[in-house]
């Protein structure tokens, strides 16, 4: 399970997904502790003034102009939780709420919120519980922080709302908090605001996409290699030297990795045999400048998510000298268009594998291939419906890759007139992640078959590796119509897992 160490300077993408995934507990360290107490002392000195600061000793957002007394400053605290803890829809995943819970802590950790460390080690301490807050779908536009999710995760704090437990039933937070032996906190100036204000889930989101981009990128690569091969295609596109004279890295990255999984194929080159072709089709020869372009998206989406996760996104800040300041940094803009950015790009990959695996079933297109693939075409079916499953997700990724990030919504008596929306962009690249993933196992287990229907051909010994993995894993080979369903899940599960890319890498060494 590991153990994750929060200080003040921001965390990291493999924090994150520990945390998130793989349940690591959190340790605060002591520099954390010092400057949470720190920034606690000028909040402190700032709230028995009787000048009014705002989140201190004012209201929020449009009622920020009254000035709140000391009686009633624990009280606008615990409200403002309540009040914001109004999301609707469907549950958030576990692992996107732990990573909500964790990157508010990493800004709390910072010691710019004025947050006292024992609400810092609350957090903590729910965590490492494994207590997860009721999320909803609904709730959160992107700006002045992911609002409503957040504030579901401070109502578990105060010890109110639902929550999951580690045995994954859902109870009143209280009871669980009261059996794992922690304390509900009570809320002081400004914590509520602090606990409410920041980018966490859509970072958070963010962070687990690129984990699984970056796995997904190397098993498209890895499927249209295999499509190149069952065409009886050119690997002389792929040649370095021309990838050279366009000198983008992710297009490098990706004709590397298909020549890697072609070295030694006894299929490739046969393009000018019986039915002679001067070039391959688009979605063949243009494969690695598709997936490329993709693969450099997520390294600019990749910087914007480290400097994220460096970052104390809080509003007021409590600065080093005493200040404490109104900003702006809680809007979601950066974060929002990198994901907005990410569902362009899957799409897009997700539409260029398609082709490829229709071009593997049209037997006018085939160069020798049965149609759809099928053992004894018209009495069988073979492949066509999977392309027609396929299909309809690219459709829908199509729809998905409509930024979310270009619309704005006005909200709170219009003092927050622009608003981010990256919590939905975020949400709509999950699906997006989701459906390219069944995309590329669709054209995994038709280019498998392709490949086996060429007999007295030798394929590439990582395409041979590839296809001995995938029949241990339960999907069958070339034969007569089957009940698909299952063949085409197991496909999923292999790709999803990363067994595609763990295949392959023994023979071709590490993928880029």
């Amino acid at each position: 399970m590991g153990t994750v160490a929060l200080g003040t300077s921001g965390t990291t993408a493999a924090d994150v997904i520990a945390v998130a995934r793989g349940n690591a507990r959190i340790e605060l360290t002591a520099d954390a502790l010092a400057a949470l107490a720190a920034a606690r002392e000028i909040v402190d000195a700032l709230a028995a003034k009787p000048e009014p600061v705002y989140g201190v000793s004012t209201g929020f957002g449009a009622l920020a102009t009254r000035h709140i007394g000391p009686d009633l400053r624990a009280q606008l605290q615990r409200n403002i939780v309540r009040s914001h803890a109004a999301g609707m829809g469907p549950r958030v995943e576990r692992e996107v709420v732990r990573a909500l819970m964790f990157l508010r802590l990493k800004t709390v950790c910072s010691g710019h919120t004025g947050v006292r460390p024992e609400v810092a080690q609350t957090m903590a301490d729910v965590l490492n519980a494994g207590i997860t807050p009721v999320v909803h779908e609904y709730g959160s536009l992107g700006c002045s922080g992911d609002l409503a999710p957040l504030s579901h995760c401070a109502l578990t704090l105060m010890g109110e709302g639902d929550a999951e437990g580690p045995d994954g039933e859902v109870r009143p937070a209280g009871e669980l908090l009261a059996a794992h032996g922690i304390t509900p906190v009570e809320l002081r100036e400004k914590e509520g605001l602090a606990l409410l204000n920041g980018t966490d889930g859509m970072l958070g989101m963010l962070v687990m996409a690129l984990a699984d981009l970056e796995t997904l990128y190397k098993s498209a690569d890895i499927t249209a290699a295999l499509t190149l091969e069952a065409l009886l295609g050119t690997d002389k596109v792929l040649a370095p030297e021309l990838h050279a004279i366009r000198p983008h890295p992710g297009q490098a990255a990706s004709a590397a990795n298909m020549l890697a999984v072609l070295a030694g194929s006894g299929l490739t080159g046969h393009h000018q045999d019986d039915a002679p072709r001067v070039q391959d089709a688009y979605s063949v020869r243009c494969a690695p400048q598709v997936a490329g372009a993709g693969r450099d998206t997520m390294a600019h989406a990749r910087l914007v998510a480290e400097r994220e996760l460096a970052a104390a996104v809080d509003n007021p800040v409590v600065l080093p000298d005493g200040r404490v300041e109104s900003n702006g940094n809680f809007h979601g803009a950066p974060v929002a268009y990198v994901l907005d950015f990410l569902a362009i790009a899957a799409a897009d990959l997700g539409s260029i594998a398609e082709r490829r695996t229709d071009r593997l079933l049209d037997k006018n297109r085939s160069h020798g291939l049965p149609p759809f693939l099928a053992d004894d075409a018209g009495v069988d079916s073979g492949l066509m419906i999977a392309q027609y499953t396929q299909a309809a997700l690219v459709s829908e990724m199509k729809r998905l890759a409509v930024p979310a990030s270009a619309d704005s919504i006005p909200s709170s008596a219009m003092q927050e007139d622009h608003v981010s929306m990256g919590w939905s962009a975020a949400r709509k690249l999950r699906t997006a992640v989701d459906n390219l993933t069944r995309i590329v196992a669709i054209e995994l287990y038709a280019a498998t078959r392709a490949v086996e229907l060429r007999e007295g051909l030798t394929p590439a010994p990582a395409t041979q590796a590839v296809i001995e993995a995938v029949r241990k894993a339960g999907v069958e080979g070339p034969g007569p119509d089957r009940f698909l369903a299952p063949d085409l899940a197991a496909a999923d599960a292999f790709v999803r897992s990363g067994e595609l890319v763990t295949a392959v890498e023994p023979v071709t060494g590490p993928l880029a």
